[in-house]
């Protein structure tokens, strides 16, 4: 008996300190919204106001709604985010499965070299492909943010993949070729409808990577008409201030797709790293 109330305390003891941690991390989130629902008054009252006492959508009507910055902007992130989903899906799955099913020689020398791609920061990359893109003429354009982007989420997409391929048994594309199928026919009808929840994870992270990105936006582009909205919400921050408020109701609008795309596809986010990073 006092074992199950110890084995209790210590549950709801966990479940307090689990709850406690996610609200420290979703303070931030939490008085980014509540900012934008105020007044650039009301942000700097004292002392601060954790909750919104006049509440207004003007922030949001003005930045947002109204604003054709912020909506070609976020059109311009739209078309990036989703040219580098498709070139990921387009690149990734022929990647991952030639290292899955060929014995091609320095296969894990391959591997290693994803890895380390991963932890090279963005601003370290930038240079060279500002550098390689200006002798292409490929700066100010949405091909070289798609391109680079994908420099970002290609490795990722491989590494996920992979497992996912060597998890099929052989004997499927093996039957299906006694049957009369070629080699890609077998990829793309057997192999790839199996793997199907690895190809969402990879779809929405590659989607969110690009959504986010930064770096690249600023270092590649110099042309206001195709910056995206990463870029674009530096319009409220200024010489002599930052008008918090719009700043604010930007991000959360920014923050919504994320957001969403999270909420669609949890199931298949999670499930997908799990079993993509377990599977060997």
């Amino acid at each position: 008996m006092n074992t199950v109330r110890s084995l209790r305390r210590n549950g709801y003891g966990r479940t307090v300190i689990a709850a406690i941690i996610v609200a420290i991390y979703l303070f931030p989130v939490y008085w980014m919204v509540a900012s934008s629902l105020k007044t650039q008054t009301d942000i700097f009252a004292k002392p601060p106001q954790f909750f919104p006492t006049n509440p207004t959508l003007q922030a949001y009507d003005y930045a947002v709604i109204h604003n054709d910055v912020v909506l070609r902007s976020i059109l311009n992130s739209i078309i990036i985010a989703g040219g580098v989903t498709i070139l990921t899906l387009i690149l990734a799955p022929p990647a991952a499965y030639a290292l899955a099913r060929l014995r091609l020689r320095g296969a894990g020398i391959f591997l290693l070299a994803l890895l380390i791609s991963q932890l090279l920061p963005a601003v370290v990359v930038a240079g060279p492909l500002f550098v390689m893109f200006s002798r292409i003429h490929l700066i100010n354009s949405y091909q070289a943010m798609i391109i680079a982007d994908v420099t970002s989420t290609l490795p990722f997409a491989v590494i996920i993949l992979r497992p996912y391929f060597l998890a099929i048994p052989r004997e499927l594309e093996s039957a299906s070729l006694v049957d009369g199928s070629t080699q890609f026919g077998a990829y793309f009808r057997i192999v790839l409808p199996l793997i199907r929840p690895g190809l969402v994870t990879v779809a929405a992270f590659s989607f969110l990577i690009a959504w986010g990105e930064f770096i690249f936006a600023l270092s590649l582009n110099l042309n206001a008409k195709i910056q995206p909205i990463t870029v674009a919400v530096n319009q409220f921050i200024g010489q002599y201030g930052t008008q918090w408020n719009y700043l604010m109701a930007v991000s959360t609008a920014v923050a919504v797709p994320i957001v969403v795309v999270f909420l669609l596809l949890q199931r298949y986010i999670v499930g997908g790293l799990v079993t993509g990073a377990t599977k060997e």
